[in-house]
């Protein structure tokens, strides 16, 4: 009798799971979000101990593509400029590339394994890059009950170069306006001889799809 209990558990869990998964692909897909947003890029390499800042207004629409402004940087002015302003232009980039799709969580980039539910109500979802690529994550996604994306976490399944051996990676969404957007994104990666450095970016939206949702703040410039 618990045996058949069990059982049961385990396949209404299962069922339970392949609903999330399925109510998740089911809008996993979506156009292009026009935005407006404030973020703000920190990065540190432990090493050789040094660290940069920066804040930057960054806005997409379908006309003009993708663009951003930065107000105000600081600390070193290596990470500045190779880190923090790399992970903008590379954003740009693939934006005029016109290449958003290699990174979608899809099935044409991605298989989908069975999820398991963790402690705080999630679905947890074995994800597999169906090919080698720096823009899709080998790891997990944690997916609400109404199959909405909470966060994934795991590594980049190509390093981004010969001097980075990995990338481990979070990236947390957030529903606004009623569409998915991403709000935070942190990075460690394990590069040769600089050893471990740490990258964040969070958003703040001002608008979304044309719709007022905040008033960000630039940070107080302080006189030199």
């Amino acid at each position: 009798m618990l045996a058949a209990l069990c059982g049961a558990a385990t396949l209404h869990a299962f069922s339970q799971s392949a609903s999330i998964l399925e109510r998740f692909l089911a809008h996993a897909v979506s156009p292009p979000v026009e935005y407006r947003a404030l973020r703000h890029l920190e990065a540190r390499n432990e090493h050789f101990g040094a660290s940069a800042s920066m804040d930057a207004w960054t806005q997409f629409d379908r006309e003009r593509g993708f663009q951003f402004e930065i107000v105000a940087e600081d600390g070193s002015r290596y990470i500045r400029n190779r880190v923090l302003r790399g992970a903008l232009e590379g954003e740009a980039r693939l934006w005029a590339a016109r290449e958003p799709q290699r990174a979608a969580l899809t099935t044409d980039n991605y298989t989908f394994e069975d999820g398991i539910a963790t402690a705080d109500g999630l679905a947890a979802v074995g994800l597999k890059p169906r090919r080698r690529d720096v823009l899709l994550v080998e790891g997990s996604l944690f997916v609400q009950p109404d199959g909405e994306l909470e966060r994934i976490e795991g590594r980049l399944s190509k390093a981004p170069s010969f001097w980075t051996r990995s990338v481990e990676i979070v990236r947390r969404y957030q529903k606004i306006a009623g569409v998915r957007v991403p709000v935070m994104i942190e990075s460690v990666a394990h590069v040769r001889i600089a050893g471990r450095s740490t990258f964040r970016m969070t958003y703040e939206y001002e608008t979304i799809n044309g719709e007022h949702v905040g008033n960000p703040q630039e940070p107080v410039r302080t006189p030199h």
